[in-house]
Order: structure tokens, then sequence, then C-alpha cells
């Protein structure tokens, strides 16, 4: 929603501040059409010669993410602390033998079954169950330290492939000035080939050039730079998600008592959805 806010702004300052100074937007209307297929078409040519069709599918994602706004709320968080910890307590009171059937088979799983919007994050899934099923496997002699560099590890190369889609937008925020400077360039081309015109059709035809420069930098810094620094906003939002498993795996291993648990998964959130140490520690009472 903001996003549209701030697009109409965008656009109605812009132009409209041009027309309201008295500018005429009749020649640069004319002009935008033709400009704007020079520079989105070298933008979309370049996009494609620098990434591959998942990295592109992956574009046109964080895009959506840009309009969506982040995915989960504070009640998901809350959920992810309960599952977490409810599976830890699991593995602490009744031993490897009665967790294992729930990390291999989540879906099968009545824990998991509780939370359906964590299920559909398979990446979560994978991170919960992965994870714990190190623990299982080593019989419960795993350092928890080690445990917790492979979650970093795990984390980091997750995060490096989620944010590509910011990194890609903000390439491309990067080098379109210097697109539209190509079709400005273009357009010079084309009007030095009419020297031979009255200098009010020069005019217009240097005029029109100059649109393309314009166009390249408003789109940089106005639109595709600004998406980029949303798209990334969400995405590193999104994933303090994965943040919050860790922490509670980690704390949980080291043999830390619940209320010291409950504050290490919960440090770990922004404050927009941090939820009160009681709103946790009461319905983890409740669960």
């Amino acid at each position: 929603m903001f996003a549209i806010i701030g697009l109409v702004v965008l656009l109605a300052m812009v132009f409209g501040g041009f027309a309201f100074t008295g500018g005429d937007l009749g020649p640069v209307m004319h002009a935008l059409p033709h400009e704007m297929l020079i520079i989105g078409g070298a933008a979309v040519g370049a996009l494609i010669i620098g990434n591959s069709g998942a990295d592109l599918k992956a574009l046109g994602a964080g895009l959506g993410k840009v309009f969506k706004g982040p995915k989960y709320k504070k009640q998901d968080y809350l959920d992810c602390i309960f599952l977490v910890s409810k599976l830890m307590k699991m593995l602490r009171v009744e031993g490897p033998v009665a967790l294992e059937p729930h990390i291999e088979d989540p879906k099968s799983s009545a824990v998991f079954a509780e939370y359906p919007r964590l299920m559909a994050d398979h990446t979560l899934i994978a991170l919960i169950c992965d994870t714990l099923r190190l623990v299982v496997v080593s019989s419960g002699t795993l350092d928890p330290h080690a445990v917790e560099e492979v979650m970093d590890n795990s984390l980091k190369t997750h995060h490096h492939e989620a944010i590509r889609p910011a990194d890609n937008l903000q390439g491309l925020a990067d080098a379109l000035p210097a697109l539209g400077i190509v079709a400005a360039v273009l357009g010079v081309v084309k009007t030095m080939g009419s020297i031979d015109q009255p200098p009010a059709i020069l005019g217009g035809m240097i005029g029109s050039a100059l649109v393309g420069t314009f166009l390249g930098v408003l789109l940089a810094y106005g639109m595709v730079g600004p998406f980029a620094n949303r798209c990334r906003q969400v995405i590193e939002e999104d994933g303090s998600i994965y943040h919050v498993v860790k922490q509670i795996i980690v704390a949980s291993l080291h043999g830390h008592p619940q209320p010291l648990v409950i504050e290490a998964a919960r440090s770990s959130l922004s404050h927009a959805n941090q939820p009160a140490f009681a709103e946790v520690f009461d319905g983890m009472r409740g669960k």
C-alpha cells in the first residue's frame, strides 16, 4: 500500500511540479513511450544476460514483496516460538525416540499440524527438522556450539540466496542512469541527422532526447532504487523468524531455563514484531 502511495506522490510531484511551473508536458509525453522502449528494453535485456531463470523468477517475487510487505506478523513469531519450544520440550522430557517421527515426517506430525502457516515455509520447516535431526542422531552428545555454527552457516546460505532480488534491483537502479544516457545519445544522433531543420524542430528533437536522461534518472532514484531498498527490508524482516528458531534450539541445548530461552528468542525480533514476555510465557503455559 505504501509503495503505491509513494509512486503516486512521486509522479504527481515530478510531473505536476513541472506543469505547475509552466512546463509543457506535451513533448515529454510524446517522447516518453519511445524513450521507455529503449531504456526499458535495454534494462530487461541486461537482466536476462546477467541472471538465470531462477533468479529472474525470484526477482518477480521480490517485486511482489515490495507491494505486499512482510509475510510474517507477530502471531506467526509467537507460533514459531511455541512450535520449536514444544519440540525441544519433547526432546528433553520424552527423549529423541519420541521426537524422531515428528521431524522425519512433519506433514504427518500433530505438533506441526497446529501451525499451518509455518508449514507453508519449507525453508523454516527444513531448518527445524534438519537441526533437530542432528541432535537426535547424536544421542545428545552434540556440542551446542557446533549446532550453532551449523545453523549460522545454513542461515547465511539462505540469506545470500534470499537477498538476490534486492541486489538485482539495486544493480538495475545503478545501471538505469547510464541507459538513459544511451537513449539520449541516440536521440542526439537522430537530431544531428536533421540538422537542416528549423530551430523550432531541432529544439523539440533535442528536448525529446533529453527525456531519455530524465527518465533514466527518475526510474533509478525514484522507483527502482527505493524498490530495492524496500525489498531488502522485507526479506530481512521475514528472515528474522529463522533466527528465532536458532535462538530457541541453541539456548535449549545449553540447558538454559525457559525464561532465558524465551528472552533469547524475543530479543532476536524487531520491536514491531516482538511479543511481550508475558504474552509468550503465558502462551507457552497454555500450550
